[in-house]
Formats: C-alpha cells, sequence, structure tokens
C-alpha cells in the first residue's frame, strides 16, 4: 500500500466509524433546529432589533431634521466653494438664498 494511500486511510477512519443511528440523529438535529428558527422567525427577528436599539438608539425628529439640516448646509457649502471661481454672480444669488433658509 502507498504512503499516499494509508494516509488517506487514516484521515478517512474516523468519519467512516460514524453510525447510521448517529449519522441520522444528525440530521433530525439540525431539521428540528431549522424548524424551531423558521417557527420563531418572527420572535427572533424582533429580539434582534431590540439589541440593535439598545446598542444604537434611534435618533428624535428633532435629531434627524438637524442631521438632514446640517447636510444640505454643507452641500450648499460645497456648491459655493465650486460655483466661486466659476461665475461669482451665481456664487452671490446662492450665498443670498442660504441666508434666507
Amino acid at each position: 500500500m502507498s504512503t499516499f494511500a494509508s494516509a488517506l486511510y487514516a484521515v478517512s477512519a474516523p468519519v467512516l466509524e460514524i453510525s447510521l443511528l448517529n449519522a441520522l440523529q444528525l440530521v433530525l438535529v439540525i431539521v428540528a433546529v431549522g424548524a424551531f428558527a423558521l417557527l420563531f422567525k418572527p420572535l427572533l427577528v424582533g429580539i434582534a432589533r431590540a439589541m440593535v436599539l439598545v446598542v444604537r438608539p434611534k435618533l428624535s425628529r428633532e435629531e434627524r431634521l438637524a442631521r438632514q439640516q446640517m447636510r444640505e448646509a454643507q452641500a450648499l457649502k460645497r456648491t459655493l466653494g465650486k460655483m466661486d471661481g466659476v461665475s461669482p454672480s451665481n456664487a452671490a444669488e446662492l450665498r443670498a438664498l442660504s441666508t434666507r433658509a
């Protein structure tokens, strides 16, 4: 017998010693866990969402509005910076619009 064949037999010997009953039990456990997960999926998803909210709470309406206004102001500043060298009159008009907002 060659060295490769004996090494293959030595590695696969523990795998071949699994009885049919043990394999059947393993399959049944996997099926039971899958059925449990499928049956309680809404509950598990709710628990996961609650855990996420504990770690990172949802922002209040005022905080969301403040963030949106900050993003809009930053976008306007970027636009002003780009327009300043290209068209000073348009940049001045944008500045006037930004002071009203």
